[in-house]
């Protein structure tokens, strides 16, 4: 028995997509994030090899004070005459270095932000419904937009500065070790104490990293919200009200922000003292005679100087910790999305139905207790028009999302010719029925891709347009800027509403499916309008199954039969004649209607 869609688990989604601690090992996140990195392996080799040669002239500034020291010493004007070149040449190699390096690391690094959005972006177009009524689309859109760019944090931002940073300490420190290994250990002393800071610092970083993505994703949403229900806002004065609380989660995100910043600010200065404390000990032993005996002057400065050069390249590498913990943050987020699970899809046919429906017994129950059906039992003939009617609630469109395997049944059975709905291919039960529903969905695209959307898209402009007169949108089409090929903007607001509910049923009406869904088809539409639609309506219904609901009892007078739901179940069925002569719940809700 298949499992219907239940708020449990929506509540579970929700929590998974939130900033919620993890239980994922950060090496393991870390990981998943660099295996992206392997098609890139060529540029990534380029990228060390040119954050080698740029560490490899660290030691080549060092050297090169101890060659103009010494040459000094010596009066040598032959060595002095080359200090034009050698400064020259070692800036020219330093800025091939430094090129690959960073041209390199930007070309992985925006070629991951590439794959991960188009991954997320196809693994949103594969989850079920439950997960979009579960989380805001404002969350969601966060995710795509501001976690992705996150993640480069993690792993090529992060790497280019381990790279670049890493190999400048090893280098400096391998001089260091080969010109004086006992001064050098001093160093070592400060070890411990900064990997201590490090990894306390992580931590804190990892929690405020997961607490700026809620509080993006919570932006967003606001953001989302009041772009789409712009009119409401002004009309009804919540300007005010929409300030307030998009203050307030900003506020939030700017907290949490300038935590970061605090942590940040407190943890590279006390790495750095660490830092200087030791080179202070190591400055002062090496200006005592007996540790710098039997070295020249040149080999003196030179060690200094590629001790003081350390400072730089370490407290890089202390800032880095907060960039990879953010990107971290933001790879649990993303992976979280994406280890989802799909809509089940245990279809294995694709046939052509003639739009015989049956439902046997079914019940669809949330956990809560609330039934929207219970053992429903409805045998619907292949050309047959069914009216659905009944007060909200009584279960019409969870029916309908019953049909379409949006949800699945808590109990019971629904075949369509015959065959059991779960073993017919989610995408050949969906290419099988139109619908066309209360709340319209147009795209920011031109009237002919609305109309032939998705896999209508091959349909010719003829077919295009005779839909379009069929539900009565030519006309308006025709009187737009570019007919067919006019822009419609966002949503189609530029539309009425009338407009924009008869290119909806235009797209039905192309895809001429067996079985046709009317949701409040027509509550959109003036009475002009609705009465020449329904006219349009009454023709395509012909040998198809159609399923109608409505509330507008008057707009279903025609149908074939009209069951009556309250309550999840039918109460009432027959014709408008037969049900008007019972005097029960129809006739009042007529009665009613009428008046």
């Amino acid at each position: 028995m298949s499992q219907a869609y239940q708020p449990d688990s929506a509540k579970t989604a929700a929590k998974t997509l939130s900033a919620e601690p993890s239980n994922i090992p950060k090496h393991k996140t870390l990981l998943r994030l660099l295996s992206y990195l392997k098609p890139y392996w060529w540029a990534l080799m380029l990228t060390v090899v040119g954050f080698a040669i740029n560490a490899a002239t660290e030691i080549w500034i060092a050297k090169l004070l101890q060659y103009i020291t010494d040459a000094i010493n010596q009066s040598d004007q032959s060595k002095q005459d080359l200090f034009p070149l050698l400064i020259i040449g070692l800036f020219f190699v330093r800025g091939v270095g430094s090129f690959l390096g960073n041209y390199y690391s930007a070309l992985v690094s925006r070629n991951l932000v590439y794959e991960l959005r188009v991954e997320v972006f196809n693994k949103l177009l594969r989850l079920p419904s439950s997960f979009y009524l579960a989380n805001p689309a404002g969350t969601i859109s966060s995710k795509l937009i501001f976690d992705v760019e996150q993640v480069t944090a993690a792993s090529t931002d992060s790497m280019k500065t381990l790279l670049r940073d890493g190999l400048t300490v090893v280098a400096l420190i391998g001089f260091l070790l080969y010109s004086n290994w006992r001064l050098t250990l001093i160093l070592f002393i400060v070890l411990p104490p900064i990997l201590w800071l490090i990894r306390v610092a992580s931590k804190r970083y990892l929690k405020l990293s997961k607490g700026i993505q809620e509080t993006m994703g919570d932006v967003s949403h606001i953001t989302n919200e009041v772009i789409g229900g712009y009119q409401v806002v002004k009309n009804y004065g919540g300007q005010a009200y929409e300030a307030a609380r998009f203050d307030k989660t900003s506020k939030k995100n700017l907290r949490q922000g300038m935590k970061v910043v605090v942590t940040n600010s407190i943890n590279t200065p006390a790495v750095q003292l660490l830092m200087a404390i030791a080179m202070s000990v190591v400055v002062w032993l090496a200006l005592r005679p007996s540790v710098i005996d039997n070295i020249s002057a040149g080999e003196f400065i030179s060690y200094i100087a590629a001790a003081g050069l350390l400072s730089k390249p370490v407290r890089s590498l202390t800032d880095v910790n907060q960039k990879l913990q953010k990107g971290i943050a933001a790879g649990e987020s993303i992976f979280a999305l994406l280890d989802e699970p799909e809509e089940t899809d245990t279809g294995v046919l694709s046939p052509t139905l003639t739009g015989e429906i049956k439902l046997d017994n079914v019940s669809l129950v949330y956990p809560d207790s609330t039934v929207a059906l219970r053992d429903f039992t409805l045998d619907v003939r292949a050309g047959e028009t069914v009216a659905l009617v009944g007060r909200s609630g009584a279960g019409k469109s969870s029916l309908v999302n019953l049909l379409t395997r949006t949800l699945s049944t808590s109990s019971g059975q629904i075949t369509l010719d015959g065959i059991p709905i779960e073993d017919i291919k989610l995408e050949s039960l969906r290419a099988q029925i139109a619908m066309v529903n209360q709340q319209v969905v147009l795209f920011n695209t031109t009237v002919f891709n609305n109309i032939a959307y998705g896999g209508l898209a091959s349909k010719t402009q003829a077919e295009v347009e005779r839909a379009a007169k069929d539900a009565f949108a030519h006309d308006f089409i025709m009187k737009m800027p570019n007919g067919y090929q006019s822009e419609i903007g966002a949503e189609g607001l530029q539309l009425s509403g009338g407009q924009r509910q008869r290119l909806s049923i235009a797209r039905a009406l192309l895809k001429d499916a067996p079985i046709l869904i009317l949701d409040e088809a027509t509550s959109a539409l003036d009475n002009e309008s609705e009465y020449y639609i329904q006219q349009a309506l009454d023709n395509v219904m012909k040998d198809r199954t159609t399923l109608v609901i409505a509330h507008r009892l008057t707009t279903i007078e025609s149908a074939d039969r009209i069951a009556v739901l309250d309550s999840g179940q039918i109460v009432e069925l027959g014709t408008h004649d037969e049900l008007m002569q019972l005097q029960g719940h129809y006739a009042q809700m007529y009665e009613r209607d009428f008046e």
